[in-house]
């Protein structure tokens, strides 16, 4: 089947299983408000004893560095380009209800995948890159959450492809899906870690098409991101590996760099 001719049946079944949504709005850059660090409290000290210094914590990301720490469809290449919009496969695919015998795990999964909340919300800052060749969306975003709460969800990220595994989801039209969830490597990024492949498929017109979202999750000493690659086409996992990658190293370089002007 010719591409041109793959990408309008895809399209079309977007459309379809969208049973009439509104139009997407445009993925934007967003930032949260820098957490504020309270004071450590003083004690009192004999004279002539200085205090002893507590354990230093390294201040939140600003914005400006958190927004520095995003990738650019330039880093990507061809054919990566700025977001056009929302995929409409969304809320065709991940806007779905797992079946009564399935674990909680794997509705909490499509829950957080459809609401871009993988490491909870609100993220610092978000950028969105299309492929324009094969319709892929990437989506990266810096996360807000504390070091230990993002170790806390990579453990639950990793439990997954044997909790969840394989069930069955109904999407809102009607129409059932099967989800797979699988472990996916990803390259020795950042201090912590964890890919998933993610894959939905349906029947439409005889013929089995398939949503397939790579996820990243990659905690960078105090700092974390969330990667999601995803598409009705071609999704590469080497762009997922690369894209974690680079992301991991340039978060690292806007913390070293402490306060410099961005």
């Amino acid at each position: 089947m010719a591409l041109s001719t793959t990408r309008s049946r895809l399209t079309a079944l977007a459309a379809v299983t969208l049973l009439g949504a509104g139009a997407c709005s445009a993925i934007e850059m967003e930032a949260a408000d820098p957490r504020t660090a309270s004071p450590a409290a003083s004690s009192s000290t004999a004279p002539g004893r200085s205090p002893s210094p507590g354990p230093a914590t390294p201040p939140a990301l600003t914005e400006a560095q958190a927004r520095a720490a995003l990738l650019a469809w330039s880093d990507l290449g061809e054919p990566w380009a700025p977001t056009q919009g929302a995929a409409t496969w969304r809320d065709a695919f991940l806007k779905a209800r797992a079946a009564e015998d399935t674990a909680p795990d794997c509705q909490r999964l499509l829950d957080l995948l459809y609401a871009e909340e993988l490491l909870g919300a609100p993220a610092k800052a978000v950028v969105g890159l299309d492929d324009t060749y094969n319709e892929a969306q990437l989506r990266y975003q810096i996360s807000a959450q504390r070091p230990a709460d993002v170790d806390r969800t990579l453990a639950w990220l990793r439990t997954l492809p044997e909790v969840c595994g394989s069930f069955a989801a109904t999407m809102v039209s009607g129409t059932v899906e099967q989800v797979e969830v699988a472990d996916a490597p990803l390259p020795e990024a950042g201090d912590v870690r964890q890919g998933l492949r993610v894959t939905a498929t349906i029947e439409w017109e005889g013929e089995p098409v398939t949503l397939t979202v790579d996820v990243a999750a990659v905690r960078v000493g105090e700092d974390a991101f969330t990667l999601t690659n995803g598409g009705l086409g071609d999704v590469y996992s080497e762009v997922t590996a690369a894209a974690t990658e680079l992301g991991a190293r340039r978060l690292a370089e806007v913390r070293k760099q402490g306060r410099v002007q961005v």
